[in-house]
């Protein structure tokens, strides 16, 4: 069977941000029982089984595996499968969850009635496989973890298009939650595995279980990248519970004092405008500039504060030594690039002396600016704006785009160097595609200069519009 997407790539990244202990399960209902046969590596019970004995052979064993509703111990797994009706005597009716689950068959028939099944009639067969060898295209994804890793893949799949998430536990049977309810509302469904899972299926005491519908797989990733570039990972450090807080809670936590000062209480704009390597972003500043929109520019500000003798300039030579110093005792730009660039830690470290003291300057030219007209549309060109998650501090962003393909073009002809070294520094960075997604406007900038300015034209105007909106809802409050 094709499949569409390379899910070796996704799975693989995912396994390796939630550090997951088992295979992701693609899991894939077949009209025909006939189409088990065209799956590679199929294996298919030599005895009756559980679905969730299926499950456990494909996230443990690496098997892949399928059935019909031949293959099945009893109804109940094929039943919530929508391979076969629940008969009304003996289950429906309330009986069998009144032998063990329920006090009375009248309990045993309300537990039936709220377990979720899937319409019979559509399928004859399911198969299942380790995700990550592209076995099918899946319908959904079952991904076992424990909570704290349930919890970091819930918070990526609310990244994006918020929406609060609602679980259910109908007791045992729990399969039904994850899987039937997952089909049948289009939603990642997570439960508990209940007690058939684990002992029949050996989930672990830890275990939750979550299904996800399979194109919603990579906004997960998505999630979990960018929450992984902020700082949210597993497994998560403990800051101690007699501990003083004030190093180890998110920055957001202590910087809202310093919002309220860069956003004011007077009519000011902010527009973070960010876009990414060779894309024109100090051309459309430039534009707005014309138009009356005053420019702090933290590549200006992150060379200023780095100046012989300051502060910043200190830090860095007595980390890096005086091997990154020119002969007038400026900093060596390329050689401290050449660096940082593959090391992570050092260029942490680099941030880290510099960001806070870019930081001070740029709250000492927004004030100046604002003392002078406290409604000026102030734009703030800050090149790794999003990378640096700064997005906060404005009230719109701007993106300034152009197609990566000539992004490369652009920079290597700019900078003297190949495509090939131009594309890797791109791929150093969120793409310019997944930045737009941040942004309130866009400007292209991928034909004529007249074509981009006739854009910041009509975006001056919008601005303008916005600030009015701005000034009415503070009056209004």
């Amino acid at each position: 069977m094709e499949t569409k997407k390379n899910w070796e790539k996704i799975v693989k990244r995912m396994e390796l941000l939630m550090r997951l202990k088992s295979f992701p399960v693609g899991f894939k209902m077949l009209e025909k029982k006939e189409e088990l046969d065209a799956i590679p590596f199929m294996r298919r019970p030599e005895a009756k089984v559980s679905l969730c004995q299926l499950i456990t052979q494909v996230r443990s064993n690496d098997w892949t595996v399928g059935a019909d509703l031949d293959n099945f111990l009893s109804p109940l797994c094929p039943s919530i499968i929508g391979l076969t009706e629940l008969p009304s005597e003996g289950f429906m009716d309330g009986t069998f969850r009144s032998i063990v689950w329920t006090k009375t068959r009248k309990d045993g028939a309300k537990y039936e009635q709220g377990i979720p099944r899937m319409p019979v009639g559509k399928y004859e067969a399911v198969a299942m496989a380790p995700l990550v060898y592209n076995p099918f295209e899946p319908d959904i994804v079952l991904i076992y973890a424990n909570p704290s890793q349930m919890m970091l893949l819930i918070n990526a799949l609310q990244f994006e298009d918020y929406e609060v998430m609602q679980f259910f536990s109908v007791g045992e049977s729990s399969c039904s939650d994850a899987i039937a309810r997952c089909y049948l509302t289009g939603k990642p469904s997570m439960t508990i595995p209940c007690y058939g899972e684990r002992r029949y299926g050996h989930a672990q005491d830890e275990d939750l279980v979550m299904a996800l519908p399979a194109e919603k797989m990579e906004k997960a990733l998505a999630g979990l990248e960018v929450l992984y570039r902020r700082g949210i990972r597993y497994p998560i450090s403990y800051a101690g519970a007699e501990s003083d807080l004030s190093s180890a809670y998110p920055g957001s936590y202590g910087q809202m004092s310093q919002l309220e000062v860069i956003r004011g209480t007077d009519s000011r704009l902010l527009i973070g405008v960010t876009g990414s390597i060779a894309t024109g972003k100090s051309t459309v500043a430039s534009m707005l500039e014309e138009l009356g929109a005053p420019i702090i520019d933290f590549d200006v500000l992150a060379h200023e504060v780095v100046e012989p003798d300051l502060p910043a300039w200190k830090d860095i030579v007595a980390f890096f030594g005086e091997q990154i110093l020119q002969e007038d005792r400026s900093l060596d730009r390329q050689r401290l690039s050449d660096i940082v660039f593959n090391d992570m830690v050092k260029r942490k470290k680099l941030e880290s002396f510099i960001h806070p003291r870019i930081q001070e300057k740029f709250i000492l030219q927004l004030l100046e600016i604002t003392q002078k007209d406290p409604e000026a549309i102030v734009q703030v060109v800050i090149p790794l704006l999003i990378e640096l998650n700064l997005q906060y501090l404005f009230d719109n962003l701007l993106v300034v785009h152009i197609p990566q393909e000539m992004q490369v073009k652009r920079l290597s002809k700019r900078d003297g160097i190949t495509e090939e070294t131009a594309l890797n520094i791109l791929q150093s960075q969120i793409s310019i595609d997944e930045k737009v997604g941040y942004a309130e406007y866009v400007v292209h900038n991928d034909k004529t200069v007249a074509e981009t300015r006739k854009q910041v034209e009509k975006l001056w105007q919008t601005l303008k519009e916005a600030q009015k909106a701005k000034k009415d809802s503070k009056l209004a409050s």
